[in-house]
C-alpha cells in the first residue's frame, strides 16, 4: 500500500539534496531529520569544519545569501497565451520574473537536465543594477518600492561604491543564483560567465567554491572592442571583457576543426594523408639529458643533433622506431633539419583546442544585430549573436538543453535558433528574465518598448519571421517559444491569524480550506503541480474523460512514472477501480488530486492502485 503525501510549498533544491544525503548517508537520519553526532561518527572530525580561519570567499551576508537560496517558494509560473510563437509544439520557454524565485521553481523538474548555461550578468560597475532580493513583500508593497510593471519581481537598485558593502551586494545576489543554477547542469553540463575586470577574480573564487576548483575549464579573454577608446580617462583603452568556463564534473569543449588543406600524400604512401612538423621539443640539455642525442639519416649516414635549447621532441627509442617505420624526412640539404610526418588517420582527436583568446567578433557586432532587427537601439550593448553561437558550439550537443537566467534582449535564443538551422540542430533554450522598466526617453522606450521583457519577445518573434522567410515553413526545427510569466501560487497558503474574533478566525480558516484561489486556472494549477512534482514544463499533456471524470495526464522522458491530475471538487462520489483501469493509471504513478474531493473509503482505494498525494 502507498502512503498518502500532501504537495507543499516547499524548497524543491534543498528536498532533493536532502533525498541524496538520505540515500548516501542513512545512518545519519532519524525520524526524518540530520542527527549532527552521527554524521560527525561517520564522517569523522578531522573533515569537519571547527569554525576555525581556513582559506576561501567570505563578505558579509554570505549565509543569508545561502540560505536564500533554498526558501520555500510560494509563487508559481503562468502561462502567458498568445505571446510567443508556435505555442501548441515548441518546446522552447521565455520566463518572465525574478530569476532567483524561477531558479527556485524549476529546481526540480530539470535537475541535471540543462547541458549548457551562458549568462551575462550586472558586471556591478556601480551604474548597472543588482538584485534586492526582498520578496517577503505584498504584490502593492512591491510595486511601490520597485517602480516595475510586474507583481512578481523584485526590485533593482544601482549598486553604488558609497554604500560600504559594493562587492558584498554583488556577492550575495549571485551566490545564491550560481547555487541553484549548479543542480540543473547534466553531469557534463558546462556554465559561462561573461564579466569584466570589476569583479573577476571574486566570480572565479565564488565559481571555485561552487563547481570546484577542479572543475575549471578556461578563463577566455574576448576582444570585445573593436576600435581602442579615444575616451578613456586614465590613458588606457580596455578593450576585452571575459568568459570564465566550468564544468559540473567531467566535461570538456568540442573543440575546433583543424586545417585539412595541411594534409597531403605526394609520395603516395600507403598509409594516407601526412603532413610534416617539427621534432624539436622545448628542454633544454640539463632538464632533459635523454633528449639531447644524434640521429642519422639511414641513406646519406648524415647525423643530426637539436639545439642545445631545444631537444628532441622524442627519447631515443621512440625515435629510432620511427626511423625505422619511414615516419621521418630527412633533409636533403646538410643545413637542414629533419621532420616528423604526422599521419592523419593517427590523430586521436578530430577537433583541436579552442583557444582562449577570442578576437574575431566585437561588442558592435551585437548593436548590428539589433539595428538589423530593430532598425534602431533598442538595447544597448547586447552580447553579439556570433559570439554566442562559438559557446553553444563548445558547450553544447544538437540536441541540449540551454538556459540562460540573465537573459536581456534574449542574444542566447536567437544564437540557438539560428544555429539550429546551420547545422540540423534541435537545441531547446529557456531564458528567464525581469521585467525591467526600460528608462524613459531611451531608444527601446520611443519605440513602444516600456518593459525589457518586450524587447526580448519582438526579438524572437522577427528572428523566427526572418528564418520562415529564409529557410521556408516545412520544417521539422522548433522555431517557437512559449511564455510564462512568474505569478502568485494559486494554492490558498496559510497566513497567521491576526484578528481577535471567533467569526474572523473561521472566515479565514475556511478560506484556507477552500485550497485553491477561485480565480486560478486549471492550466496554471497543472503547471504549478507539474513543477513541484518533478515533470518540465515541456511535458506531454493530455486530457482524458472517463465517465464523469476529467484527468490530466503529464508524461515527459525525464520522469520513470506518470502523472495524473483531477482537480474536480466532487469527483470522489464517481470513483470506480474500473475508472483507473480505464484511464491505464499505473502502480508506479502518481495521482494528484483535491483533499476535499474525497472520502477516507475513496483515499484507501486509490492508495491500493497507484501513489496518492493531494492539493
Amino acid at each position: 500500500m502507498n502512503d498518502e503525501r500532501s504537495i507543499k510549498p516547499e524548497s524543491p533544491a534543498l528536498e532533493e539534496r536532502l533525498r541524496i544525503l538520505e540515500e548516501t548517508l542513512p545512518e545519519c537520519f532519524i525520524e526524518g531529520r540530520i542527527d549532527p553526532d552521527k554524521l560527525r561518527e561517520l564522517v569523522g572530525e578531522q573533515n569537519l569544519d571547527d569554525g576555525s580561519e581556513r582559506y576561501g570567499l567570505f563578505w558579509p551576508g554570505k549565509h543569508e545569501a545561502r540560505a536564500r537560496a533554498f526558501k520555500p517558494s510560494r509563487m508559481a509560473l503562468h502561462r502567458a497565451p498568445k505571446e510567443g510563437v508556435n505555442e501548441l509544439t515548441t518546446k522552447n520557454l521565455i520566463i518572465e520574473g525574478e530569476n532567483l524565485e524561477v531558479l527556485r521553481l524549476l529546481s526540480k523538474a530539470y535537475r541535471g537536465r540543462v547541458k549548457m548555461i551562458y549568462i551575462d550578468p550586472p558586471y556591478n560597475t556601480g551604474n548597472d543594477f543588482v538584485y534586492d532580493d526582498k520578496f517577503a513583500e505584498s504584490p502593492l508593497e512591491f510595486e511601490k518600492r520597485s517602480g516595475l510593471r510586474a507583481e512578481d519581481g523584485t526590485a533593482l537598485q544601482t549598486n553604488r561604491k558609497t554604500t560600504g558593502r559594493f562587492h558584498s551586494n554583488w556577492l550575495s545576489m549571485m551566490y545564491p543564483r550560481l547555487l541553484l543554477s549548479h543542480d540543473l547542469l547534466e553531469p557534463e553540463g558546462l556554465v559561462f560567465v561573461s564579466i569584466d575586470d570589476n569583479e573577476l577574480s571574486n566570480l572565479r573564487m565564488l565559481l571555485n567554491e561552487i563547481y570546484g576548483e577542479e572543475n575549471f575549464i578556461g578563463c577566455f579573454i574576448w576582444k570585445c572592442r573593436k576600435f581602442p577608446d579615444a575616451r578613456s580617462l586614465t590613458g588606457v583603452s580596455t578593450d576585452h571583457e571575459y568568459l570564465l568556463c566550468y564544468s559540473r564534473l567531467d566535461a570538456k569543449l568540442a573543440g575546433i576543426g583543424r586545417d585539412e588543406s595541411k594534409f597531403d600524400n605526394p609520395d603516395n604512401d600507403p598509409r594516407g594523408l601526412w603532413m610534416s612538423r617539427s621534432i624539436l621539443g622545448l628542454a633544454t640539455k640539463q632538464q632533459r639529458p635523454n633528449l639531447h642525442y644524434s640521429i642519422t639519416d639511414p641513406s646519406t649516414n648524415r647525423k643530426y643533433s637539436p639545439p642545445e635549447n631545444n631537444g628532441w621532441r622524442y627519447a631515443k627509442d621512440r625515435m629510432q622506431n620511427l626511423i625505422d617505420t619511414d615516419c621521418i624526412l630527412f633533409p636533403a640539404k646538410t643545413d637542414g633539419r629533419p621532420r616528423e610526418k604526422k599521419y592523419r588517420a593517427d590523430l586521436l582527436a578530430e577537433n583541436i583546442a579552442f583557444p582562449t583568446i577570442i578576437d574575431d567578433v566585437f561588442t558592435s557586432d551585437g548593436t548590428s544585430d539589433i539595428r538589423a532587427l530593430f532598425e534602431s537601439d533598442v538595447f544597448d550593448f547586447p552580447k553579439p549573436c556570433a559570439l554566442l553561437k562559438k559557446i553553444l558550439i563548445q558547450g553544447s550537443s544538437p540536441d541540449s538543453l540551454i538556459l540562460d537566467f540573465f537573459a536581456g534582449s534574449g542574444t542566447t535564443a536567437q544564437a540557438v535558433l539560428e544555429l539550429n538551422e546551420e547545422d540540423n540542430g534541435n537545441r531547446q533554450f529557456i531564458l528567464v528574465q525581469v521585467p525591467e522598466s526600460t528608462p524613459e526617453g531611451s531608444e527601446a522606450s520611443k519605440a513602444g518598448f516600456h518593459v525589457l521583457t518586450d524587447i526580448t519577445k519582438e526579438r524572437l518573434r522577427r528572428v523566427t519571421k526572418n528564418l520562415y522567410e529564409q529557410n521556408g515553413k516545412k520544417s521539422d526545427r522548433d522555431r517557437g517559444f512559449r511564455v510564462y510569466k512568474l505569478s502568485k501560487t494559486g494554492f490558498k497558503s496559510w497566513r497567521d491569524f491576526e484578528g481577535s474574533s471567533l467569526e474572523e478566525y473561521e472566515k479565514q480558516l475556511s478560506l484556507h480550506l477552500a485550497e485553491t484561489d477561485d480565480k486560478a486556472k486549471e492550466e496554471d494549477l497543472v503547471a504549478e503541480i507539474m513543477l513541484r512534482e518533478g515533470f518540465p514544463l515541456d511535458s506531454t499533456l493530455d486530457r482524458l474523460e472517463e465517465g464523469a471524470l476529467v484527468v490530466t495526464r503529464v508524461e515527459s522522458s525525464a520522469s520513470g512514472h506518470r502523472l495524473f491530475i483531477c482537480l474536480d471538487t466532487g469527483f470522489g462520489r464517481s470513483l470506480t477501480v474500473r475508472s483507473f483501469e480505464k484511464l491505464g493509471i499505473a502502480s508506479e504513478d502518481v495521482f494528484i488530486c483535491r483533499d476535499g474531493a474525497l472520502t477516507d473509503e475513496a483515499k484507501l482505494r486509490i492508495r491500493e492502485l497507484c501513489r496518492l498525494a493531494t492539493v
